[in-house]
């Protein structure tokens, strides 16, 4: 008998990264619940291998893993651009087992390029982590979506905006990512109606960032670099009384060096003032 063929397509929750739209190379997913990331040039290379060594890290805690996606090791496969084959980290498609996900990416740093990057490289990153919120917040937002309502579908703000955001528009999309009213109608109150149950909690997002958080405040083995926190759940089911487990996964590893027993303070920093936002967020609502 023979296997059948699987059949690759965009994916349908991506909120930042390189997308796969318009003949453009970006990452494809499978029906199986895979997710297969382009890996072009060195930068492809570095994240191929920092999952290779992740794996085998036995410094890494049991309980810290959860927070990372599996890994599948490679596979070559036509390049959504047609450009011709191509090697593709293959991971678990994080969105496969949601019908209705709200997604926030945040990119965490104040400064998203690593030392051993080119000069054109640092000038490029430094100048987008200063016109960007990454400077003066510590993180900024790469992307998100909030899912309304089954007539309305999703509201996804412009990539260009969202890493805008001030402190005052973070505390907004906070409170709008948890509420079950509108969130594209800026002329209603965001009610916060799910706030205790995404942020809050023993299980919620707050208990989970700083579970990674106290990871932080010891490990020195890696330092994260333009990586983010992908924070999601599936609010379609909160909207019809169901239950939804709120998730947190790090993601973006093309960037990540030896932390060579320092404390990667750049991506601590970032996460400790993600926190305080989410946190305060919680405590208004």
């Amino acid at each position: 008998m023979s296997k059948s063929v699987p059949v690759f397509k965009i994916p349908d929750h991506q909120v930042a990264g390189h997308q796969a739209l318009n003949g453009q190379l970006g990452p494809l997913v499978d029906e199986s619940g895979l997710f297969y990331k382009p890996l072009k040039g060195d930068r492809g290379l570095r994240e191929a291998d920092f999952y290779k060594t992740f794996l085998a890290d036995v410094r890494v805690p049991d309980h810290i893993r959860k927070f990372f996606p599996k890994s599948f090791g490679t596979q070559t496969l036509e390049a959504s651009d047609k450009s011709g084959p191509l090697p593709h980290l293959v991971m678990e498609n994080l969105m496969s087992k949601y019908a209705n996900p709200s997604i926030i990416d945040f990119k965490i740093g104040s400064r998203t390029w690593y030392p051993e990057a080119t000069d054109e490289y640092i000038d490029k990153c430094f100048k987008k982590d200063r016109e960007t919120s990454s400077l003066y917040l510590g993180f900024r937002v790469s992307g998100m979506q909030i899912y309304e309502n089954q007539d309305l579908g999703y509201w996804k703000p412009d990539r260009k905006l969202t890493i805008t955001y001030t402190a005052d528009d973070v505390k907004l999309i906070l409170k709008k990512f948890v509420s079950s009213n509108q969130a594209s109608d800026f002329k209603k109150e965001p009610d916060c109606k799910f706030a205790s149950t995404v942020y809050g909690g023993s299980s919620g997002i707050l208990a989970q960032l700083q579970e990674l958080k106290s990871w932080f405040e010891e490990q020195t083995i890696y330092h994260f670099y333009s990586s983010s926190v992908l924070i999601v759940f599936d609010k379609g089911s909160l909207l019809e009384g169901k239950k939804a487990v709120p998730t947190i996964k790090l993601v973006d590893f093309a960037h990540v060096v030896e932390g060579n027993g320092v404390l990667d303070h750049n991506f601590l920093g970032g996460l400790c003032s993600l926190i305080k936002f989410i946190s305060d967020t919680n405590k208004d609502c």
